[in-house]
């Protein structure tokens, strides 16, 4: 349990944590329930070496006296710490015990910087080995004193400052090497950054992943239920961190007594089952001595609590609704699965065993009931969850069901070093065929092949528009999607920075309209009309120009005579053979250092809606990306200014993202392309101006289709079936869509080794014009993998079984992996190919018998080993 008060540390007196020793000890430690850890307000001043004293006002025998009283209970005490050292002990300059030599005056970091949240001390150096000498002497002391457990609050990057601003990390490790040899708990506070994630495992126990769950409403509740449900968001992203070895903390567990919790009893239950599938520690933050019965029950089931201590932290399957199944694979064949109701009234909620990787039936119990509940063959559903309520069951599978262990299970050991993902992963990746249907059966010629048209319309946010324009939509009269910019003063104009080698303008044409002047790159072109006599004409081409070096150019339209100006579309001429994925602002694949901002909800046509941003010169973003090309994406306004661009760390060019009025939504301002298809960086660096800003990067990579355009004539005797060789095995294609239709293979295609063919009965029957034929591959399982580049790293996996099969990646940068079963080396197999697949059934043996078996497979050969799926048959 963990006593905490807000009351200046008065609450935490001797006799109350012997009272709480008392009541733990009678009620919940024969559930295994065995840490007395004290919070903030322990101690009062230092000694003369500058150690942490405990208070005589709160322990006025001693603080060992209440030390010996808890550990006479059978329990451990923990206490609490933050980084830094203070400014009195800076001038107090009192030496180190045992280090005579090291003065405390000598410790902190120069310059000054702040160390914690509040800004009561200053960082330590810890590249003196006097500063590791002190927080020697003070483990020591802890340890004199008998305590187990330490926790170190205000731990950053976290605790609300992760821009490195301020920066604990030296004073962990400096820490762990003290804490370490005397056995004490190394408990991390609060918040942590997910990206130093491997950082706390390397030095701590345990880590709280959130700010704490406290509502600091005193006289009325200890949390709220807002506090609780905000973690699930939290431990979608840090699940895969707890194991053996360091846990996922979520704070205190506030559900034991339901007058001071300020939780409902589906709440309290709900919030016992996330930090029991989480296997995070059972930090119980109530008053011992006023635990009610229900309180009581959520605390020492004992099915509940053995989940708990599994150590297996549950994934959700999906957060996207509120209705949410949560899961994990244990040891004995078994699933945990916790169905959770977050929405605000009772809802159904269905697992499907699928989603969990099983596939045939399964015994299901309920653990807060302990009842079973019989067997069902594909899944399971609870009706009426209550709301913020929960079921939670154990799913055992029949014998003869089949289960799917993704490579970051804790079930797979490593032996080794083995990174997850780190760009060697796959995820669903769909690549389009720019088709274009032509009919020259009136005559004409169609247009050549190998060239990629997109069309923009009037109103993406990339488009400028200055002087006075306005939209007309639902028009009915032809137009693309149905609308047009129009404008009706002489001198108004459009502009439209775009990355390729041609640009068409294309607008209706009336007897209303004049003559247009058109720049390209700031060089005046021509002067188009857009007249027309009678009628109207939709979709007019009046002006195009190709032949452009492949880069960024800017078309510009001013408006010089006739009653309206209109825009309809820009049709834009990229070349074949690549792929565009974009990154936003957000993205994990970019790395911001210095104080960066994100911006939210700002309306002003941002991709997705949000920017990154930093006003600092020498703040810095950077993305380490595979491909051919990067296009750096932003806003143009006139508070930004110049930002530096360095390619694989060699300067490139100097960008200006300033614009003298008005503001410019996802423009280029920096394009590459023909790099060398492999692993690139790019790096921008502000420079001048208020503001840079980070919209997206667009990334472009070779196609996976080839081609990637085709010309389709519907002309009787030109007509003929498209054919496009795949960059993946057809057996990762999951599906060819033409907008929201999926088309059917073996009517409107066929593949054939790596070949897909379109048959020309379908593209017949398709409308003149331009489309494309989105390609979808699926993703290597749960878009991740395992991957080593040592020969002799291996993995190694425990079953009960009669099967066994490993499915994995195949890729040209693989070679040769040995495969043993019960430690006899069974094959050598080849995991090379020409090109990179996925879920590849690489090896499997039956006929075990049913009994426990182990695989391991080893490294070879090549310059990775990639781990996916292992896939066994239950006993």
């Amino acid at each position: 349990m963990q006593v905490y008060s807000n009351n200046g540390g008065t609450w935490i007196n001797a006799a109350q944590l012997k009272a709480q020793s008392d009541a733990m000890h009678q009620k919940l430690q024969p559930y295994g329930y065995k840490y007395i850890n004290i919070d903030a307000g322990w101690n009062d001043g230092v000694d003369a070496y500058g150690r942490p004293k405990p208070s005589t006002t709160l322990f006025p025998n001693g603080f060992s006296d209440v030390i010996d009283y808890i550990h006479a209970n059978g329990q451990k005490v923990g206490i609490y710490s933050i980084p830094g050292i203070s400014p009195a002990l800076e001038q107090a300059n009192l030496p180190v015990f045992g280090h005579p030599e090291c003065r405390t005056g000598d410790l902190a970091l120069q310059p000054l910087q702040q160390a914690d949240y509040w800004g009561f001390g200053h960082r330590i150096d810890m590249s003196k080995p006097c500063s590791q000498a002190y927080l020697d002497s003070i483990a020591d002391l802890y340890a004199e004193w008998g305590i187990d457990f330490l926790k170190f609050d205000s731990v950053t990057p976290g605790s609300g400052h992760s821009d490195l601003s301020l920066d604990a990390r030296a004073e962990v490790a400096g820490w762990s090497q003290a804490l370490t040899p005397h056995g004490i708990w190394f408990e991390l506070s609060w918040a942590l950054d997910l990206n130093y994630a491997d950082y706390w495992k390397q030095y701590a126990n345990g880590w709280r992943v959130d700010w704490d769950v406290e509502c600091y409403c005193p006289g009325q509740a200890l949390t709220a239920w807002p506090n609780v449900s905000r973690l699930f968001p939290k431990l979608a992203e840090w699940w895969r961190h707890g194991g053996p070895g360091g846990w996922n903390d979520l704070d205190s567990l506030n559900v034991g007594n339901g007058a001071m919790d300020g939780l409902t009893q589906d709440e309290r239950r709900t919030a016992a089952t996330l930090w029991a599938v989480s296997a995070a520690p059972f930090y119980v933050g109530n008053d011992l001595t006023q635990l009610d019965q229900f309180g009581l029950s959520l605390l020492t089931n004992t099915e509940v609590l053995a989940v708990n201590q599994a150590g297996r932290p549950a994934q959700p399957v999906s957060t996207a609704t509120d209705q949410q199944v949560w899961y994990s694979l244990n040891a004995d064949n078994s699933y945990t699965v916790a169905l959770f109701n977050l929405g605000g009234s009772a809802s159904t909620v269905t697992a499907n065993w699928s989603d969990l990787g099983l596939t045939g039936g399964a015994q299901v119990r309920d653990l807060w009931a302990k009842q079973d509940l019989g067997s069902f063959a594909s899944g399971f559903t609870a009706t009426a969850v209550p709301a913020h309520g929960v079921r939670l069951l154990k799913v055992t599978p029949q014998a003869g069901s089949t289960i799917n262990v993704n490579d970051d299970d804790q079930r797979v050991a490593y032996a080794g070093t083995w990174q997850r993902n780190g760009g060697r992963e796959v995820t669903t990746i769909t690549d389009s065929l720019a088709l274009t249907v032509a009919d020259t059966t009136a005559g004409g010629t169609a247009p050549a092949g190998g060239v990629r048209t997109t069309e923009v319309n009037n109103d993406n946010p990339a488009i400028n528009y200055t002087g006075t324009w306005s939209r007309s939509w639902s028009r009915g009269l032809g137009d693309y999607q149905d609308d047009v910019q129009y404008a009706e003063t002489n001198g108004d104009a459009f502009s439209y920075t775009f990355t390729g080698t041609g640009i068409d303008y294309v607008t209706e044409k009336h007897a209303s309209q004049g003559d247009v002047d058109i720049y390209v790159d700031g060089v005046f072109k021509q002067t188009v009309s857009t007249y027309q006599a009678s009628g109207r004409g939709a979709q007019q081409v009046v002006y195009g120009i190709s032949g452009l070096t492949n880069g960024i150019h800017t078309i510009r339209g001013v408006k010089k005579t006739g009653q309206f100006m209109l825009l309809d579309k820009f049709n834009v001429r990229t070349p074949g053979g690549v792929r565009i994925i974009s990154l936003n602002d957000n993205d994990a694949q970019i790395t911001y250092t210095g104080s960066w901002g994100n911006s939210t909800g700002r309306g002003f046509g941002d991709y997705r809606d949000d920017v990154q941003y930093a006003e600092a010169n020498g703040d810095a973003f950077s993305s380490t990306f595979t491909g051919t090309g990067v296009d750096y994406i932003t806003e143009t306004h006139a508070s930004q200014g110049d930002v530096d661009i360095y390619i694989d760390g060699i300067f490139k060019q100097t960008v200006n993202a300033g614009q003298a009025s008005g503001r410019g939504a996802q423009q280029v301002v920096y394009s590459i392309s023909g790099l060398t298809n492999g692993t690139h960086t790019i790096r921008g660096v502000k420079r001048s101006g208020q503001f840079m800003l980070v919209d997206r990067l667009d990334v472009r990579q070779p196609s996976l289709l080839t081609p990637d355009t085709a010309v389709f004539d519907k002309k009787t005797s030109a007509q003929a079936d498209v054919v496009v060789q795949l960059g993946r095995p057809a057996s990762d294609l999951t599906s060819i869509q033409r907008g929201s239709t999926t088309l059917v293979n073996g009517t409107d295609y066929t593949t054939s080794g790596a070949a897909v063919t379109l048959k020309k009965s379908y593209l017949v029957a398709q409308p003149t014009g331009y489309t494309n034929l989105n390609f979808t591959f699926r993703s290597d399982y749960h878009n991740d993998i395992h991957a080593t580049t040592a020969n002799g790293a291996a993995l190694e996996f425990a079953f009960k079984g009669t099967t066994v099969t490993w499915l994995t990646a195949t890729a040209p940068d693989q070679g040769e992996a040995d495969v043993y079963v019960d430690n006899v080396l069974i094959q050598r197999v080849n995991l090379q190919t020409a090109t990179r697949g996925t879920l590849q059934s690489i090896f499997t043996r039956s006929g075990l018998t049913s009994t426990d078996h182990t695989l391991r497979i080893v490294k070879v050969s090549g310059s990775l080993l990639r781990n996916d799926v292992i896939r066994y048959t239950t006993a």
